[in-house]
Order: C-alpha cells, then sequence, then structure tokens
C-alpha cells in the first residue's frame, strides 16, 4: 500500500516537473521572440513623432502600450512561423539521440503545448490585441467627461465590445450558411468552441489565399532581390576604366552646371550693364546665347544634350543624378572582394534555382498522390507523438531540405506580398513607419505566419501533422479545395518563373520580328 502510495506521489511529482519545465521553457521563448521582435520594430519606427516626444503624459502612455502590443504581436507570428521547422527538426533530434539526458526536456507535451499556445496568442492578438491597440490609439474620451487615459479606455472598451458584438453575430449567421451548425437562439453559448475557432479558420483561409497570390509572385522577386544585394561577377568588363569614364564625365557635367549659372547670373546683371562683376572682384562679360552655347560644346559628355539653356539646365541634373547612382554602383563593385563576385553571387543563384525546383517537383508529387488516393488530407486531430519514425525518406537530410523549404516559402511569401503594387503607401520604411503602418503590418506579418505551416502541409512540403487546433481546421478536409490549391499553386509558380526568364528572349524575337515586318 505504501509502495503504491509512493509510486502516485513521484508520478504527480514528475508531472508537476515537467510542467513548470515546461512553463519555463515558454517563457524563455516568448522572451527571445519578444526582444528580437522588439529589435525589428524599433528599427522600422518612425521616430521624430509627437506622440512618441509629446509633453503629455497620457499620449506618452498610449503609444507606448500600442507599441508594446505590435511587438507581441509581431513575436507571436515569429512563433507561428517556427512551428514546423522546431517541431520537424524535434522529431528528428529524439530520433537519432533517443537515450540523451540533455535532449529529455524535449518531448511530444511540450511540442504540443507550444502549439496550442501559438494558436491561442495568434487569436488573441488577431481579434483583441490589435483591434485594441488601433481604437485606443485613436480615441480621445466621450465628449462631455473629463480628459484622462480612463476616457480614453472606456472609450475604446465600448467601441471594442460593440465591433465585437457584430463580428460574432456575422460569425454565427456565416456558419449557420454553411451548415457547421444550426442557427440557435442561444448560439452565444458555443461560442468559444464553434464560433471562434470558424471566425480564425476563415482568416486561415484568407491567409492561404494570400499566399497563394504572394508566393508564385515572391519566387520571381527574390531572384530579383539577390541581384540587387549581392555583387554580380564582372565578366568582360573593366570596372576601373568604367569609373573613370563616369568620373569625367560627372566632372563635366558640373561645369556645364557651372557655365549655365554663370549665364543665369549675368543675365539679370545685363540690364544695368554688359559687364559684372563676381564675388571674388574678378570682371565678367554677358555671354549670348549662341555664345554659350558654343562655349559649352567642346566639354566631354557621353550623352549629347540638345535644346535652349533651362532646358539643358535640367536635362543636366537629371544625368547628374544618374551619373551619381551609376558611379556608387561601380564603386560597390570596385570594393567587393573577388570571392563575393566570384563564388557567392553564383552560389546563391543556384540555390535559389535548387529550392524553387524542388518546391515545384513537391507540389506535382503531392498533387499525383492526392488524385491518385496515396496521400491523406492535411486534416489531423490524433495526437501526435515525437521520436518513433523519421516522417522524411531521406532521414535527417531530407528533414534539413523540409526546414530549409519552409523558411524558403516564408521568405519568398513576405518578399512577393511586400512587392505587390497596392503595398507601396503600406510598406514600412527604416525609422519612417507611423503607428498605424506598424500595426497593419505586425496583422499581416501574423496572417502571413500563420498560414505558412497550413500551405506547407497542404503541398506537400512536409509529412509533418499540423497540432493541437491547427489540425482540427474545417476547411483542410475538403479534398476539392485542397487539390485546387495545389493544382494552381505549381500551375502559377511555373507560369511566374516561365515568364521570369524568357522575358529578354521574347523581346528581342518581338524586337526581330517587328525589324523583319517593318522592312516587308
Amino acid at each position: 500500500m505504501e509502495e503504491e502510495e509512493e509510486e502516485v506521489t513521484d508520478l504527480k511529482l514528475q508531472l508537476f516537473h515537467n510542467t513548470v519545465r515546461e512553463h519555463i521553457i515558454f517563457l524563455l521563448l516568448i522572451i527571445l521572440l519578444y526582444f528580437s521582435s522588439y529589435v525589428v520594430v524599433s528599427r522600422f519606427r518612425r521616430r521624430d513623432r509627437d506622440d512618441l516626444y509629446s509633453n503629455d503624459e497620457d499620449e506618452v502612455l498610449v503609444y507606448r502600450i500600442s507599441f508594446w502590443l505590435c511587438t507581441f504581436t509581431l513575436a507571436v507570428a515569429e512563433g507561428a512561423a517556427m512551428l514546423l521547422p522546431v517541431s520537424i527538426a524535434s522529431n528528428e533530434v529524439l530520433l537519432l539521440y533517443p537515450n540523451s539526458y540533455y535532449v529529455k526536456w524535449l518531448n511530444s507535451s511540450l511540442i504540443q503545448g507550444l502549439w496550442n499556445h501559438v494558436f491561442l496568442f495568434s487569436n488573441l492578438s488577431l481579434f483583441i490585441f490589435l483591434p485594441f491597440v488601433y481604437l485606443f490609439s485613436e480615441s480621445t474620451g466621450f465628449v462631455g467627461h473629463k480628459k484622462g487615459i480612463l476616457a480614453r479606455v472606456y472609450e475604446t472598451f465600448t467601441v471594442f465590445i460593440l465591433m465585437a458584438i457584430i463580428v460574432l453575430v456575422l460569425t454565427a449567421v456565416l456558419s449557420a450558411v454553411f451548415g457547421i451548425e444550426k442557427f440557435q437562439f442561444f448560439w452565444f453559448l458555443n461560442l468559444g468552441s464553434v464560433h471562434l475557432p470558424f471566425l480564425y479558420s476563415c482568416v486561415s483561409f484568407l491567409g492561404v489565399m494570400l499566399m497563394l497570390i504572394c508566393t508564385p509572385y515572391g519566387f520571381v522577386r527574390l531572384f530579383g532581390v539577390v541581384n540587387q544585394v549581392l555583387v554580380r561577377p564582372m565578366l568582360l568588363r573593366d570596372v576601373n576604366e568604367e569609373f573613370s569614364a563616369f568620373y569625367m564625365e560627372e566632372a563635366s557635367v558640373k561645369r556645364k552646371l557651372a557655365h549655365i549659372d554663370l549665364h543665369n547670373v549675368s543675365i539679370s546683371d545685363a540690364k544695368r550693364g554688359s559687364r559684372f562683376t563676381n564675388g571674388n572682384g574678378r570682371t565678367h562679360s554677358y555671354l549670348p546665347q549662341p555664345l554659350l552655347q558654343h562655349s559649352l560644346a567642346h566639354l566631354y559628355q557621353r550623352k549629347s544634350l540638345v535644346g535652349n539653356v533651362d532646358e539643358q539646365h535640367q536635362l543636366l541634373n537629371e544625368r547628374l543624378k544618374e551619373l551619381y547612382s551609376e558611379r556608387k554602383e561601380l564603386d560597390k563593385l570596385r570594393k567587393s572582394s573577388t570571392f563575393q563576385r566570384t563564388f557567392v553571387y553564383p552560389l546563391a543563384m543556384l540555390l535559389l534555382l535548387f529550392c524553387t525546383a524542388v518546391t515545384i517537383l513537391l507540389v506535382v508529387q503531392n498533387t499525383l498522390e492526392l488524385l491518385i488516393g496515396i496521400k491523406a488530407l492535411p486534416l489531423s486531430t490524433r495526437q501526435f507523438t515525437l521520436g518513433i519514425s523519421s516522417l522524411s525518406k531521406l532521414g535527417p537530410v531530407g528533414a534539413a531540405m523540409e526546414v530549409c523549404l519552409i523558411f524558403y516559402l516564408g521568405a519568398t511569401s513576405v518578399v512577393g506580398f511586400y512587392s505587390m503594387p497596392f503595398m507601396n503607401n503600406v510598406r514600412p520604411k527604416r525609422r519612417q513607419t507611423s503607428l498605424p503602418q506598424l500595426m497593419l503590418n505586425c496583422g499581416f506579418m501574423l496572417v502571413l505566419s500563420s498560414a505558412l505551416p497550413l500551405l506547407s502541409r497542404i503541398i506537400g512540403i512536409t509529412n509533418f501533422d499540423l497540432l493541437g487546433d491547427f489540425g482540427a481546421i474545417e476547411w483542410l478536409g475538403n479534398f476539392q479545395i485542397v487539390l485546387l490549391y495545389n493544382l494552381v499553386f505549381g500551375t502559377t509558380t511555373a507560369l511566374c518563373l516561365a515568364n521570369k526568364f524568357t522575358a529578354t528572349v521574347r523581346r528581342e524575337l518581338r524586337a526581330r520580328l517587328t525589324a523583319l515586318f517593318l522592312l516587308a
């Protein structure tokens, strides 16, 4: 009897220690993610805002609370983006070191809790924190009440509750329309079990649809980004000679601008006489227009200029800006190392091509397996246990490739999303992003990162089951939606890449054909 009580006590004590350890790990992860998000948001936020340096303490407090909640939302987005990579890596580590003392803390309960926490905080950030932050920052207090922080809090809570009621009623109506639950008088009793998961399911569906547009476009744009950031190889080019030519042309343009400015000054002084004196005490004669143009003609310039003096002044200023940017680019080429030019750029391009080709092949394979019936749908509600078997046919190498492809998909979706034309006014800029723009961008990042595990599972990048409430999203069990998504994703990606790499050839062919028809 005493032995049984001791065993029960030991089990309870072990369960208590496991729970404490998991909560400590979650706390450390939240602190780490919050710190990295704080660095990112601080890099983009505008520092000349009046509310940041305001003498009103209420405005400063509102700004700080809004900034903290935006940072927390971005931290949740980072955690959502790392769910699948961390889970896949944990499974492989437990397979490689099953009896190691240092990885005993890594278990299924920890990973399951991580998914549940991210799902919970994603809902809180999307439906509570971000709307509250926006309403709180825009509130001024009810008319007739004393101004202060409490008046703004009352107004924010009132407007927020009204908006929440409207959204929840619309969610209940939509759930009844789609047949998820029959509309009843006491529909609000199923708020946490039916309506909120359905609302998050709708948001996740919108996020996945957004990634369907952004990710194929991001595959193409990422090549352009790498082309701008990295230094390309200099094949059959003498950069020093080009730099000297641009330097001489810049000096020539500056001399022409100086002559034109001298001419403009002489026009104003011509009314008083044909001679004028500059600041150095030297006397100059007024030059007529034809004479001035003749005096500028001998100066060296790679692009000829025609027109009167005013037109030349405008063209020369534009050309000077072009020369400055081109000379800056050439100076960057001169200062780059040979290793960077010869190896880094080709290696980066080959790596992008490899990741893109593997992604397309996996999508094609997943589509065929869905049609044949070999592949199961991404909807999953069963309990998953880590360390049983590898989910990749290539073992740890395949798991590492899956992790890299998931991060690659996340990068392409972000690049493609911010390269869209409608994102020009919303795109964050370093030290120039206002607080409402920060809120909007953090919300977009949370939607995209929450949809990243769903995207990776739908298109067959990994076979790791979606844990927690992520795997219980209803539309993941719809065969038509999953199959159509794979077909559209693979087709649009292939078309975007074909359009990218054949654009130059098509333009040249069009120009040659046009020239032949004109000659005929």
